[in-house]
């Protein structure tokens, strides 16, 4: 019952009344120590990539940053609770709980940059073969506020199936909320049909033998984010300079991951000298540069349809486009989100995705060692593509 139990917990977090002590808390530290040092929370997923790189490769000291080593939480609770708080002041989230945090919570936060995009697929077991088998059937998400659930969400309801929480039927699936970590082992044991989720477990899955890649998210909304960096207000509004020093950092900590990938996988790994994941080199490889056999074979079986894209598993670019966290809030309304969400109702899109980013801090970042070109970015304005 940990899932069921964490929740209730990020459900109560993201209400303004059960939010206000960790806030104060927040306030409380910082202002006792004003230029307290970067602290990051993270969970052993890809999408804190760029957070762990810049700290492994020594980019925060290079930027004038006073670091701690990254601190791994289990679950999102956990990791939101202690960002509230202020035991940490750097996190990742999923980008439509940024959305739950600053409306639902009213929280004093604000998100600065993409953290990676794609990095995530529905995998099943190896008896499932299209969309339709899955009725009936069990399928887990991270979390109902993630860019996993509103795309499975898309993709179920185009083959006409249902969504319910609890004792599908024909013509319906069951979506459950499992953490990450759980899924390729309840996957196995035949207790879900299928779990979209954040690498490496959908690559974890597919080397242990209990499952396959149905579809990648990216192929169905190109280039997403999945999580983005999170910061207070207090430490954006009152030291700036050291704000920018951060994203600096994580701006070239990505780059560095876009193309560097083997080196990345070979960090972040269990192997490596900061153990910063659980995960095989082997597993993030798959991840980070997937053989081109193995990258033709997902565009035979349908996992990739639209090869003209030409994406990566997952790619990396920091900038946070408007048009993304606007189509984000008008697929949010349309999804099926269990708890109390109301507060969706008065989050207008077109100023929401202005209010969730401050966009200043990693424009200044994009302009400098011509990194504009390195993720190749010629605009920081595009058009939304959403295709099943």
């Amino acid at each position: 019952m940990q899932t069921r139990r964490d929740f209730l917990k990020l459900s109560a977090l993201f209400t303004a009344t059960a939010a206000m002590p960790l806030l104060q808390a927040c306030q409380q530290r910082a202002a006792a120590q004003a230029n307290a040092p970067l602290t990051i929370g993270y969970l052993p997923i890809l999408d804190a990539a760029p957070l762990l790189v810049a700290h492994g490769k020594g980019l925060f000291q290079k930027n004038n940053i006073e670091t701690v080593k990254p601190i791994l939480f289990r679950s999102w609770a956990s990791l939101v609770e202690a960002f509230l708080s202020g035991q940490v002041n750097v996190i990742h989230v999923l980008s439509p709980m940024s959305v739950w945090m600053r409306y639902g919570s009213r929280a004093p936060v604000r998100a600065l940059m993409w953290n990676h995009t794609c990095g995530s697929a529905l995998t099943v077991r190896p008896d499932i073969n299209q969309i339709t088998d899955l009725q009936g059937q069990t399928i887990a998400i991270p979390f109902w506020y993630s860019i996993h659930n509103v795309v499975v969400q898309q993709l179920l309801r185009q083959a006409g199936l249902q969504i319910v929480e609890k004792n599908p039927q024909l013509g319906q699936v069951r979506l459950t909320v499992m953490p990450p970590s759980d899924m390729v082992a309840a996957l196995a044991a035949k207790q879900i049909a299928g779990f979209i989720v954040a690498e490496p477990f959908n690559a974890l899955a597919e080397a242990k033998g209990v499952g396959k890649i149905l579809r990648f998210s990216g192929d169905i909304w190109r280039e997403h984010a999945c999580c983005l960096t999170m910061m207070h207000d207090h430490d954006i509004n009152t030291r700036p300079d050291w704000v920018q020093g951060v994203i600096d950092a994580l701006v070239q900590a990505a780059a560095f991951a876009k193309h560097h990938r083997v080196e990345t996988a070979e960090l972040l790994a269990k192997q490596g000298i900061n153990k910063y994941t659980p995960h095989d080199v082997a597993v993030l490889r798959n991840v980070l540069q997937p053989e081109p056999v193995q990258w033709a074979k997902y565009e035979r079986n349908g996992a990739i349809r639209h090869a003209d894209w030409q994406q990566k598993r997952i790619d990396f670019q920091p900038f946070p486009f408007q048009s993304y966290s606007e189509l984000l809030i008008k697929l949010l309304k349309e999804t099926h989100l269990a708890g109390v969400n109301t507060f969706l109702q008065d989050v207008q899109p077109e100023i929401a995705s202005k209010e969730l980013f401050d966009t200043r801090f990693v424009e200044k970042s994009l302009q400098q060692h011509d990194l504009m070109k390195q993720f190749g970015l010629s605009s920081l304005q595009r058009v939304e593509q959403f295709k099943i």
